[in-house]
């Protein structure tokens, strides 16, 4: 049987749809990705945040893990990816807990947290129906996993 490769931590450069009061050295996008427990990338308020993620290479996604601040957390994650030059369009919706736990997506099984193996360049992931009054989103670790290729 061909040998699968375990999914590894996939890196981009990344943009987000806002920080909170601009405060980018506190609550920047970059404190999801630096795997320190104390640092969080803190939205600002809004209906719809989102995360999107430029691959430098092609990549197969597999997993999502995410770990929102509890109170400050997303009902309703929309996974979009295209390949470059191509329009974003729907991989799947995940319903995450509002919970301080880190959750992990699998690509199989009938959870309500999945993403399907998908072929990318891009991947935007869109935070709604946050649990905050003000629709803040609050994020200690996001993590891509899959394989370039």
């Amino acid at each position: 049987a061909p040998h699968r490769r375990r999914p590894h931590a996939l890196v981009s450069p990344r943009r987000v749809s806002s920080v909170l009061n601009r405060d980018v050295k506190q609550f920047g996008k970059t404190h999801m990705f630096d795997a320190n427990e104390e640092t969080c990338w803190n939205s600002d308020q809004g209906p719809v945040q989102w995360v999107s993620l430029d691959f430098p290479r092609t990549v197969k996604v597999s997993r999502l893990h995410v770990q929102f601040q509890g109170g400050f957390s997303s009902r309703r994650c929309t996974l979009e990816g295209c390949r470059t030059g191509e329009e974003l369009a729907k991989i799947s919706e995940l319903y995450p807990e509002d919970s301080n736990a880190l959750q992990i997506s699998f690509g199989t099984g009938r959870s309500a947290f999945q993403v399907p193996e998908t072929v990318l360049d891009r991947l935007r992931i869109t935070f709604e129906n946050g649990t905050d009054f003000f629709g803040r989103i609050v994020v200690y670790h996001l993590r891509v996993l899959g394989e370039r290729l």
